[in-house]
């Protein structure tokens, strides 16, 4: 039983890093009263009709540069190989010539010889 709410809180907490944007909104939305009273930069200034979103946005920026800090990590991070190959050239202008001469032929010595051998393989004749 306690591996599998450990199990849970792990992919729960793998989930939450992809997710740090929606969980700042629903932080936001959660305490917006709180933040509108205490946190708010604007909050002497009423008329401004911020309601905390100041402090939203900052927090917003803070996750963006987190984000983009983690990615610059792994573009560092990952290792990249590049191949180069010399150019191939094609010359259409040339004619293929075909040898008309026969490779040599090799001769084989067959050392241990058999009827069951020769029963199952049977090289051409000559």
């Amino acid at each position: 039983m306690f591996k599998r709410y450990l199990a849970i809180l792990l992919i729960l907490s793998l989930t939450a890093s992809s997710f740090q944007r929606y969980i700042v909104y629903a932080g936001f939305e959660v305490n917006k009263s709180y933040i509108a009273k205490t946190l708010c930069v604007n909050r002497a200034r009423p008329w401004m009709n911020c309601n905390g979103r100041c402090y939203f946005m900052r927090k917003i920026k803070a996750v963006e540069e987190n984000e983009k800090k983690q990615a610059e990590k792994d573009n560092l991070n990952r290792f990249e190989i590049s191949f180069f190959q010399a150019g191939f050239k094609f010359d259409f202008r040339q004619k293929y010539t075909e040898s008309k001469t026969l490779p040599r032929q090799v001769a084989i010595r067959v050392a241990y010889t058999a009827p069951h051998l020769q029963s199952l393989f049977r090289p051409p004749q000559v």
